[in-house]
């Protein structure tokens, strides 16, 4: 299929998608369970707890923004949100096991208060960014890095993107702009040799034919040995705050960063382990950079907020216990950006 064809595939079906979940809250049913006979009751009422995960508050309403909340009662909407199917950033963000106020399956299970079901819930972008290091150029000065970049689909399928790329560390940034009309591009990093800190590239990707649809990819540039993420830090955004834990009694922050697509900020400390991240109406989500030490060895750590792509729940391909397995499948805002949002439920076999 030509890549224009494609293009306004992908288009029309986005603007489809949002229709479907704002007016008829309508879910495409999937059965992960081969050869198991649709059961027309379960599935509709099944489909009406995913609709109320997605479009229920849950209790208290601002359960999110409280580290040491847990829900009464479970529910992802935003509160006051003027459309359906837009998710609070906090509570979603407290659903991945990267944060330090994750909900646990069993604090989510019993806020559901549906003792018969197991339940998975999967968050993320509508498209893919896949970044891919095609070479590397080592001088005595500086070393180049030639990159290939892709949107895409889960199903391999080219989204047309306009990319915009960081190259950010403690004491450099570089940015560019590039019209990734195909949605497939290759472009060439150049950092110097001498630069003391880890660098790291970030990729946002928008959609050119709807700009509420974003992405993104962060890359390690691997000029000094760089430790594997959350070997000193462990960072956890919600109320729009970032905190930061360390995991290692040496390590010392020097410089913390926020960047959309459109806009980049150093960020000042606002208690001891603490920072504030700025409210933005940018589409794409907030990416955060902190560069520090352990000892005499610099690191960069980074997350991203809203925290997506996120996996809660059970993992129903592994198991054999449970029977009416279905999944639901939403177009879902988080912040000014669309995500896919699919929920899986199933009960127990009689």
């Amino acid at each position: 299929m030509p890549a224009i064809s494609i293009d306004t595939f992908f288009a029309c079906s986005l603007m489809v998608l949002l229709v479907l979940s704002a007016m008829t809250a309508t879910a495409r049913i999937l059965q992960p369970l081969i050869n198991m006979p649709i059961n027309v009751e379960v599935a509709q009422r099944l489909g009406e707890i995913a609709k109320r995960i997605l479009l229920y508050t849950g209790k208290p309403v601002d359960w999110g923004q409280n580290a040491q909340t847990i829900p009464e009662e479970f529910g992802l909407a935003e509160a006051g949100a003027v459309s359906p199917y837009a998710l609070d950033v906090d509570k979603v963000s407290r659903l991945n096991r990267e944060n330090a106020y994750c909900l646990s399956y069993v604090q989510i299970f019993t806020s559901l208060k549906a003792a018969d079901l197991s339940f998975r819930i999967e968050i993320k972008p509508v498209f893919n960014v896949r970044l891919n290091p095609t070479a590397i150029f080592e001088g005595s000065n500086e070393t180049v890095y030639a990159f290939e970049v892709a949107s895409e689909k889960e199903d391999g399928a080219l989204v047309s993107t306009i990319l915009r790329t960081y190259v950010l560390a403690e004491s450099l940034l570089q940015t560019n702009d590039i019209q990734n009309f195909g949605g497939r591009t290759s472009f060439n990093i150049t950092i110097p040799n001498t630069l003391p800190s880890p660098a790291v590239l970030i990729v946002f990707a928008k959609s050119m034919y709807n700009n509420r649809a974003t992405s993104y990819a962060v890359y390690s540039l691997a000029h000094l040995s760089e430790p594997p993420r959350g070997a000193f830090l462990r960072l956890s955004p919600i109320n729009h705050t970032l905190t930061v834990a360390s995991t290692s009694s040496e390590a010392i922050l020097r410089r913390v960063y926020a960047l959309t697509f459109n806009s980049l900020w150093q960020l000042t400390q606002t208690g001891s382990n603490s920072f504030r991240i700025p409210v933005s109406s940018d589409v794409s989500p907030t990416v955060l950079v902190v560069f520090g030490t352990n000892a005499t060895q610099p690191f960069v750590e980074w997350t991203v907020y809203p925290q997506v792509p996120i996996q809660t729940g059970v993992d129903f391909a592994s198991l054999q216990s449970v029977s009416d397995v279905y999944a639901y499948e939403h177009l879902v805002s988080i912040g000014n950006g669309l995500y896919q949002c699919t929920i899986f439920l199933g009960g127990s076999k009689t």
